[in-house]
């Protein structure tokens, strides 16, 4: 309940920010007007000998955060994906956020097993092993299947986790509400949608059928990809609270020294994680979205191994073929087409000058192709311009938000495999593909049999509505000309919709 009973976890949070250090970075980094940062410091003074110390090691913000529990180091985490948020100095910090925390006993995880899987342990795993890692929400264990002898991954949430970030969601959201009320300057941070967003997450994350799903969903999109694969999900010793899958047997991405040891090429795998990275985005629209070296395995036969899709990206068809060929007009240093394809698709207001426009972007592209190959970063470019288009008015996308992270994150494994990797290069036949397969003469003739199709399933009801249309217009002279046209609109629907299965039926006959 967001009421005031979460004060007292409020001034332990302000209390441990301020003890240290993290307070002044937060604000700093939020650009927090006087009043809240008068109303922070107010809350946090006073009562800092209440705060937690935290690791004097780590950087203020992720001292804080880790202290303060579960739920505030994944806030951070999440907001390390939100540099329009938070800001690009405090994003970075926040990556490095990890989550590794003490097991919980192995008695109690098998015990949520059975509750979980109606099951005894023993009969349903012939070995369980002790916690091999352990995170914020859930930890797993190995385990051998009894009837099988398949090795697999058992992932278990902490018991009363969900009660617990409630608990501090419904602070977060109480923190967001007073921060409306007292600073009224600080609105446009938009507090409430910020936590709202971290309580969708997090809500995907404490129900392990989504991840499941997302797992599954996945798979199913990247089933043909050559030297990709994902362990298995066994969907009959799965539930909300237990997740179980195939056990991935590999080498850590981030070991180069085990990698070099295996006989595995460094430079091939940096292109392919890559070049899977920009395919899934492109050409699905669904990404994994948290692509780190601690969730990739490279196997004895040289596969890339994925695991862990508690967040994954989505971005719907149109959004990917606008950010193809935005991408494809700074390979070519375009920048009149890119600024064209920003008003298109009403990215920026239409009142913009499109030549100021072209001009910021050539700001934005010109320096990194100055760059050396070891330095070009398309995430960067991503970064700045979502600086350019924010000062022509472009309001905030979240999904490329989550996407320019992503990238990031993969340029930094890419380059830590390889540190010579030219990311142009790499994304150059990946980019231009899409684009011939979405966006050419081949593309438009999908689109059209795809629209019809859409028509055709409103066929029988075609009829009728433009006669209503008519008749409206016949009995409503006074608003003759608004009927008119959404008569005439009708009509070129049934007409389009008439023509398209004409165009069908005659491809059919001529087949």
């Amino acid at each position: 309940m967001r009421g005031p009973h979460n004060i007292w976890r409020l001034i332990r949070t302000g209390a441990t920010m301020e003890r240290t250090g993290a307070m002044g970075v937060v604000l700093d980094a939020f650009e927090a007007p006087r009043s809240l940062r008068i109303l922070a410091h107010t809350l946090g003074k006073p009562f800092q000998w209440l705060g937690y110390k935290g690791n004097p090691a780590m950087p203020p913000a992720t001292r804080a955060l880790t202290a303060l529990g579960p739920a505030y180091i994944k806030f951070g985490q999440v907001l390390s994906t939100r540099p329009d948020v938070v800001g690009g100095d405090l994003a970075k910090q926040l990556r490095v956020l990890q989550d590794k925390l003490p097991p919980f006993s192995r008695d109690i995880a098998m015990a949520e097993v059975e509750r979980e899987l109606g099951l005894p342990v023993d009969q349903l795993f012939s070995e369980f092993s002790e916690p091999i890692a352990a995170a914020s929400i859930a930890q797993v264990h190995r385990a051998r299947l009894s009837d099988t002898g398949q090795d697999v991954a058992v992932k278990v949430l902490r018991p009363g986790i969900e009660r617990a970030f409630r608990r501090d969601i419904d602070a977060f959201y109480f923190a967001a509400r007073i921060i409306d009320l007292f600073a009224p300057g600080a609105r446009r941070l938009k507090p409430m949608d910020v936590i709202t967003h971290f309580d969708g997450v997090v809500q995907g994350e404490l129900d392990l059928r989504l991840e499941s799903a997302a797992a599954s969903e996945f798979a199913a999109n990247t089933g043909d990809d050559k030297g990709f694969r994902l362990p298995p999900i066994l969907w009959n010793l799965s539930a909300r609270r237990v997740m179980t899958l195939g056990w991935a047997d590999g080498t850590a991405l981030g070991d180069n020294e085990a990698l070099d040891a295996a006989g595995h090429d460094r430079r091939a795998l940096a292109q392919r994680v890559l070049t899977l990275f920009l395919s899934h985005a492109l050409r699905d629209g669904y990404f994994h979205a948290d692509m780190h070296q601690g969730n990739l395995k490279v196997a004895a036969n040289g596969d890339l191994i994925a695991y862990d899709f508690g967040i994954m990206g989505h971005i719907d068809e149109y959004t990917r073929r606008v950010y193809a060929e935005i991408l494809f007009g700074f390979i070519k240093r375009d920048y009149r087409r890119v600024a064209e394809v920003h008003f298109e698709a009403g990215y920026v207001p239409a009142d913009r000058d499109i030549d100021e426009f072209a001009r910021a972007l050539r700001v934005v592209g010109e320096p990194i192709f100055g760059m050396d190959a070891s330095q070009i970063s398309m995430g960067r470019l991503l970064a700045y311009l979502f600086e350019v288009t924010e000062r022509f008015g472009m309001e905030t996308r979240t999904e490329l938000i989550l996407l320019q992270r992503t990238m990031v994150v993969v340029e930094g494994v890419a380059r830590s495999l390889d540190p010579h990797i030219n990311i142009w290069e790499v994304a150059h036949p990946v980019v231009e593909d899409y684009i011939a397969q979405s966006i050419g003469p081949k593309a438009v003739l999908t689109d059209f049999v795809q629209a019809v199709q859409v028509m055709s399933r409103f066929g029988p009801r075609l009829p009728g509505l433009i006669e209503q249309a008519l008749i409206a217009q016949t009995q409503r002279p006074k608003r003759n000309g608004r009927f008119g046209r959404r008569a005439v609109a009708l009509a070129a629907v049934g007409g389009l919709a008439a023509g398209g299965a004409a165009a069908m039926a005659a491809l059919i006959l001529l087949g």
